[in-house]
């Protein structure tokens, strides 16, 4: 993947949308609050959805916030260039995003109250989503065709670095009482059911009508036609969706894609690294087909 990028702990970042200044700031001096709420996912694996659905469950469904104010300002990503004046303006509890590997996370929550909830994708669609996503950005330079796409991803050479660090990383935190796992693919089949298991986790009580409201405007077309979730009020310059929508699709099993040869290099990558791993294996069970 070609982008302005630079290494940090050995992970490849964006140059500008973070720095090695930001990223320092946030691993050591960052201050985590004991309510704050922190949506955690490697890029291109569902954090957009899940800051509507945090927000939708903070305000009952009540959609003032969501028709109001851009989602990236709503969640903002803490440990990313010019964030931290618009965090220092919100309410608790915060709800933060971040993409942030666990060895690089703010060393202050460790020693807090402070939630985290982290989605996983299957990293065949994340592969395809990024993909798409390096169209529209404007600080990458189109791939120049899929296979080598794959490859730099493989080589954890895209924008995150390596999906399975980045997993296996916090999958350390998965006893620990403040860590709530969730994966994409179950968002998609049963979302009520994760809008309740997501409200047991935070210890918030919705009635029924209220958990509707989530679900209704936590849906892909509800939030793919809202001007305030589909990122339309970026500007062009930064992101032109006049070559692709930053919402696309919003489901899984986009890896039919991955053909042949492609296929069977990403086939063989997934099963190596999924060896002794019983979480990503059972959450993940098709990971290594091709389809």
């Amino acid at each position: 993947m070609s982008f302005k990028h630079f290494e940090y702990k050995g992970v490849t970042f964006a140059d500008g949308v973070y720095t090695k200044e930001s990223l320092a700031y946030a691993e050591n001096e960052f201050k985590v609050l004991d309510d704050d709420v922190y949506n955690l996912t490697y890029p291109k694996s569902g954090s957009n959805w899940m800051i509507q659905i945090l927000n939708l469950i903070k305000h009952k469904g009540d959609l003032e916030k969501s028709n109001t104010v851009p989602i990236f300002m709503r969640s903002p990503w803490y440990e990313a260039v010019g964030c931290l004046e618009e965090i220092q303006k919100m309410e608790s509890p915060r709800i933060l995003s971040s993409h942030l590997p666990h060895h690089i996370f703010a060393k202050s929550f460790f020693k807090s109250k402070a939630k985290i909830i982290y989605t996983m994708r299957n990293p065949k669609d994340i592969i395809v989503s990024l993909y798409h996503y390096t169209k529209i950005l404007k600080i990458f330079e189109p791939a120049e065709n899929f296979q080598n796409f794959i490859e730099d991803f493989i080589q954890g050479k895209v924008l995150g670095g390596s999906w399975f660090d980045h997993v296996k990383g916090w999958m350390q935190m998965k006893d620990d009482s403040r860590f709530f796992f969730i994966t994409y693919e179950e968002l998609i089949q049963d979302i009520r059911g994760s809008v309740v298991r997501i409200c047991k986790f935070l210890g918030l009580e919705l009635d029924e009508a209220q958990i509707a409201l989530v679900v209704k405007y936590s849906t892909f077309k509800s939030m793919s036609e809202n001007k305030m979730t589909n990122w339309s009020q970026i500007p062009p310059e930064i992101m032109d969706q006049s070559k692709g929508s930053f919402m696309r699709k919003g489901t899984f099993n986009l890896s039919n894609i991955l053909l042949s040869k492609p296929c069977s290099k990403v086939r063989r990558y997934f099963g190596a690294n999924m060896i002794g791993s019983v979480i990503l294996l059972s959450s993940l069970p098709n990971i290594t087909n091709c389809h």
